[in-house]
């Protein structure tokens, strides 16, 4: 990155842009998620510290436990995965991105995974152009 942000100017950010993350660090502990009041996937924040496992349901967990062995080993960079799931006040089912990053440092070592999800339902319907201010 380039240039410096206030704490608050990061916190800011993090929680303005249009997408929910988690972090885990390389021993698969829950560090850190934004937006803790909207979030599609809700987390107590008694698994902040905690294994990664204790936010995931139980017919996902073994493909998500996956993911991270491959990421440590290496083998994975990303994964990226959607899902209907039924959202808004009226429960209506929409698409959800769900993609996952190896967080590395600059030598290459694996520091952990970012957990990226996104409400793709307005994306989707998308069509022809809008210029900006238009």
């Amino acid at each position: 990155m380039i240039g410096k942000l206030s704490q608050e100017v990061l916190e800011a950010i993090l929680e303005t842009m249009p997408i929910e993350f988690s972090v885990v660090d390389a021993e698969d502990r829950v560090l850190a998620w934004n937006k803790p009041t909207t979030r599609i996937f809700k987390r107590p924040e008694g698994v902040l510290g905690k294994e990664v496992a204790n936010c995931h349901p139980k017919k996902s967990l073994a493909k998500v436990e996956k993911i991270l062995k491959e990421m440590k080993e290496g083998k994975r960079e990303k994964a990226r995965f959607w899902i209907d799931l039924p959202l808004g006040p009226h429960q209506e089912k929409q698409k959800v991105l769900i993609e996952y990053y190896a967080l590395k440092d600059k030598e290459g070592k694996y520091l952990g995974c970012l957990e990226v999800s996104q409400n793709i339902a307005e994306l989707q319907a998308i069509r022809g152009e809008k210029r900006l201010l238009d």
